[in-house]
């Protein structure tokens, strides 16, 4: 190997070094700034949020709106003119806050029945909270192309659960 070879080699090496170093740095400072970023006030503790278990079926004709009521889902189909198996759902229900001074935390969840498993399966889901005495909440969700059976599930933050009555959706 020429000196000039070794030159050459030896300032290839210095550079990759270089870049090593700083691709390190750059991953390292990324890591500290996101969890710095992660990093929030300890997580509040459970409130318990009573709710019944009982079932309700979709009572209220397409497009109407049922009342909402503490412990029971009212669930309506909604007439959005979706084509072939798209249909809308509107779930209602009255969530009261035993300490209205604190948040509570509750969470939708449209299921599916599985009839290889056996058992409802999430289908879809989202969530929410608010602070104050009660209020009345709502989601609507969406089943398209996808018939079968579906239930909708309210979880508060203290796990209590209300679930609907089965539904079936079909094309």
């Amino acid at each position: 190997m020429s000196s000039r070879s070794a030159v050459v080699l030896a300032g290839g090496t210095a550079n990759a070094v270089k870049l090593f170093v700083a691709a390190l740095a750059f991953t390292s400072a990324y890591v500290g700034f996101s969890a710095y970023n992660n990093a929030g006030p300890a997580a509040e503790p459970a409130r318990t949020v009573t709710l019944s278990a009982r079932e309700v079926p979709i009572t209220a004709p397409a497009g109407e709106s049922a009342p909402a009521k503490a412990g029971e889902i009212a669930l309506s189909a909604q007439n959005d003119g979706t084509p072939g198996c798209g249909r809308s759902f509107l779930a209602r229900s009255l969530l009261v806050n035993p300490r209205p001074g604190e948040t509570v935390l509750y969470r939708w969840r449209l299921s599916r029945w599985s009839p290889a498993a056996k058992a409802w399966r999430t289908y879809l889901m989202d969530h929410s909270g608010f602070a104050g005495a009660g209020q009345n909440v709502e989601w609507q969700p969406q089943v398209s192309g996808n018939p079968g059976w579906y239930r909708v599930e309210l979880v508060t933050g203290s796990g209590a659960t209300v679930t609907s009555e089965r539904f079936q959706v079909s094309c």
